[in-house]
């Protein structure tokens, strides 16, 4: 009833007709609120995409265990040929799991453009084709989970740089491999759970120049701007830099100043 209220209000707004559901739609969702254990499963009827079974299950009232502080903390500068660099001066390696599945999703694809929409044949692909997407998503997810985690676990405060992921896939030459990445949903994860665990996430203005300055000097070379430049040397103080280690040791130090962290 408050799905159809919301659905009405909407269209008074001039969002357009209510949209009923079929059972020739593979989106199927129910929503509901668990009052004096009203809720149970029978059957098969709760379906992904792929015809498996899904529920989420929100719940209110969990009491989470701090971590026990940490002196550790961490800048980290996100890329696309590895992951992340940290601060420490480890790297955390990009899986690339959309580029190993690609060749697979193509084909699944293709067969499901060769089949006529809404027959049985074209269902059949088209779950085929959903386990593809599915698997890539699943792998990605446990991945991001299992990373931030760590980071959490290790580090009392992290920093990182606020991305506008939404204009850098602009790049149509870069946009597959960033949505990969999937650099908004790792700083997501990051930050509920420094919420949950007791850290701190901070993220620096994404126009920051991490990459160009200089972190034993200070120095700001904009040559650095050629992101094909992997190494350098400070033509100041002469100091030999790995681009995206500097760049996450600048991360660390900006945003402890943000934070009014006393830095050296």
């Amino acid at each position: 009833m408050r799905d159809l209220d919301k659905a009405y209000k909407n269209f008074f707004k001039g969002s357009g007709f209510p949209k009923f559901k079929s059972k020739h739609n593979h989106n199927q969702s129910y929503r509901t609120q668990m009052v004096n254990d009203n809720i149970k499963i029978e059957g098969d009827k709760i379906k992904t995409p792929s015809n498996k079974c899904f529920v989420s299950i929100c719940c209110t009232d969990v009491e989470i265990e701090k971590l026990p502080q940490s002196l550790n903390m961490i800048g980290i500068d996100v890329g696309i040929k590895s992951f992340c660099v940290t601060s420490n001066e480890k790297t955390i390696e990009n899986p690339k799991y959309l580029e190993k599945s690609y060749e697979k999703l193509i084909k699944a694809q293709r067969r499901l453009s060769g089949k006529t929409k809404g027959s049985k044949n074209y269902r059949k692909a088209r779950i085929k084709l959903a386990k593809v997407h599915e698997k890539i998503a699943n792998q990605r997810i446990d991945f991001l989970h299992k990373e931030s985690l760590k980071l959490i676990k290790e580090n009392q405060i992290i920093i990182l740089e606020d991305l506008n992921v939404k204009n850098m896939m602009k790049n149509e030459n870069l946009a597959q491999r960033i949505g990969d990445c999937s650099w908004s949903e790792f700083g997501r994860l990051l930050e509920y759970k420094a919420e949950w665990y007791g850290r701190t996430v901070h993220k620096i203005n994404t126009f920051y120049p991490s990459s160009q300055l200089c972190f034993t000097c200070g120095y700001q070379n904009v040559e650095i701007k050629d992101i094909h430049i992997r190494k350098w040397i400070c033509p100041k103080c002469g100091s030999n830099h790995d681009r995206d280690i500097n760049a996450s040791k600048n991360i660390l130090r900006q945003g402890l100043k943000e934070l009014k962290i006393l830095v050296a």
